[in-house]
């Protein structure tokens, strides 16, 4: 009888214990490589995490231009660049983008251009954006609408046309008006970056990464 009893006291003080609640962790996405990597932070320590890779009990799923996917306790959440998951979200007081180095030294990831999709290389040496006739053409953009002009290459002096983008997003920052260079033949093969983009922004190169940042 006195073992029923304490059986029941026990099972009486576990039930009106208070149950324990843990805080849910802080994962904010600090930087996009899609379609590979990002750099996840989860509770202020930050790592650069791979596809199907898991940090801190958060797993990548997928990566894109300016979202990532992550699974959290077995659920998948959609987080944008600098966003939080968790309590006490803040809005971020700025837009960073990280690009890593490729194989060829090069700085290339994803950009949207007057709302459609197109690899960018990112050219600190470029005076102005600059893409071929080609990809031009493609990306909904008119030369003939431009003002004709003619350029310095690496194969010589070729005809060119100056236009003026409506949108340019990388990794989630927009910059509006951007002015380019569509140029005759199929050179540059991919959308050069240059600096009527890149001066929005400020730039960092630390060991194979670059980071892109905008205030607010």
């Amino acid at each position: 009888m006195k073992r029923s009893l304490a059986t029941i006291l026990l099972a009486v003080a576990l039930l009106s214990a208070p149950l324990l609640t843990l805080a849910a962790p802080h994962i904010e996405i600090e930087g996009l490589m899609p379609p590979n990597a990002a750099v996840v932070s989860v509770d202020g320590q930050r790592k650069m995490v791979k596809v199907g890779q898991t940090f801190q009990g958060v797993t990548l799923i997928a990566v894109y231009t300016r979202t990532a996917t992550l699974e959290v306790d077995g659920n998948e959440t959609v987080v944008g660049l600098s966003r939080k998951v968790g309590a006490n979200y803040q809005p971020p007081s700025e837009q960073v983008v990280t690009i890593q180095i490729n194989p060829s030294l090069q700085y290339r990831t994803n950009a949207t251009i007057n709302g459609r999709q197109a690899e960018v290389l990112v050219d600190t040496g470029a005076n102005v954006m600059a893409m071929n006739l080609g990809e031009a053409r493609r990306l909904g953009v008119k030369p003939e609408d431009g003002s004709p002009t003619r350029v310095e290459t690496a194969s010589g002096n070729v005809r060119a046309y100056l236009v003026n983008l409506k949108a340019v997003d990388v990794g989630g920052i927009k910059v509006n008006n951007v002015q380019a260079a569509v140029l005759e033949g199929d050179q540059p093969s991919t959308v050069l970056l240059g600096m009527t983009w890149l001066r929005h922004v400020k730039i960092e190169e630390k060991q194979g990464v670059m980071t892109l940042t905008k205030g607010p």
